[in-house]
């Protein structure tokens, strides 16, 4: 048997591929890679939620998978979008590195005023941090953003940990706690989704870690309660069931944040429509401000 994996061409894409193709290779199964291009990777100029909807880094896999040029494709999960095409499945998600976000600067951390990420979510956590500071739009991939720090466009950015550590990036600066900072659902997560086809799903669940799994799945049926997609400020983590989530306002001076033990799905989704009901209006105002329809 052998299997065409499907990646993006970033250099992150590909080291992750390169962690799920050994896994696969060590099971005895022939492995070949295709590069596909996505919207994500080609349109760098502006922000994510002037874009399009979350999923940009995924809808061209999710097609070459569904026209047959590819039996999976590696993913970073919280690039994930809720709502799936008919046909395709989650079939593997590996062990969780770390899901925490890490400011990269050089010098003393008073120091920095000017802050890059194209997140709202990091945002809106840095300003709540501190109102003082200035956030200004930073996309590209991480060689990209390490090197506009350099060049001195800022004075530190926002990276997730797990990115650089995959990449074997060693970069000054600090990490933020993911119980304040607290992260996208899913980060720091590897997923491969294939087509629902029984042999690949049994191959590729070789790999899976369950516990990952568990917990990740706690956190995405939050966040489709919630609802709220990638352009509110939100921060959704869950560590061995004991679940972190919040929404905040664009400038992080609102919050609604919830801190519980999840033992089911079920229980995951109860706690997310009531985390909806009581964020509604800092959804809509950041839906408003960003100027997209809900």
């Amino acid at each position: 048997m052998s299997l065409k994996v499907g990646t993006r061409g970033s250099r992150l894409a590909l080291a992750q591929t390169a962690t799920v193709i050994k896994k696969i290779q060590a099971l005895g199964i022939e492995v070949e890679q295709k590069i596909i291009s996505t919207q994500g990777d080609e349109v760098t100029g502006v922000p994510l939620h002037a874009i399009g909807k979350q999923g940009v880094f995924v809808r061209a896999l999710d097609d070459a998978i569904l026209r047959g040029e590819i039996d999976c494709a590696v993913h970073s999960m919280k690039d994930i979008p809720a709502i799936r095409p008919s046909g395709l499945i989650t079939s593997a998600i590996l062990t969780r590195d770390s899901p925490a976000d890490f400011l990269a600067f050089s010098g003393p951390v008073s120091a920095v005023r000017i802050i890059g990420t194209s997140s709202t979510r990091r945002r809106a956590q840095l300003l709540r941090h501190d109102p003082s500071l200035e956030i200004k739009d930073l996309r590209g991939n991480v060689d990209t953003r390490v090197r506009k720090l350099s060049e001195g466009h800022y004075n530190a950015i926002v990276l997730a940990e797990a990115g650089l550590s995959r990449l074997g990036i060693r970069i000054p600066g600090e990490r933020l706690p993911p119980e304040k900072f607290v992260p996208t659902p899913n980060q720091g997560t590897i997923a491969v989704v294939s087509r629902a086809d029984p042999s690949i799903m049994e191959v590729l669940a070789s790999i899976d870690h369950p516990a990952t799994r568990k917990d990740v799945a706690i956190e995405r049926a939050v966040m489709e309660q919630v609802g709220a997609g990638c352009f509110t400020p939100m921060g959704i983590y869950c560590r061995d069931g004991n679940l972190i989530a919040e929404v905040l306002s664009l400038d992080g001076k609102r919050t609604e944040r919830i801190e519980k033990k999840i033992g089911t799905l079920e229980e995951a989704r109860t706690e997310g429509s009531a985390l909806r009901v009581r964020a509604g209006t800092l959804i809509a105002d950041a839906y408003h401000t960003l100027g997209i329809s809900l």
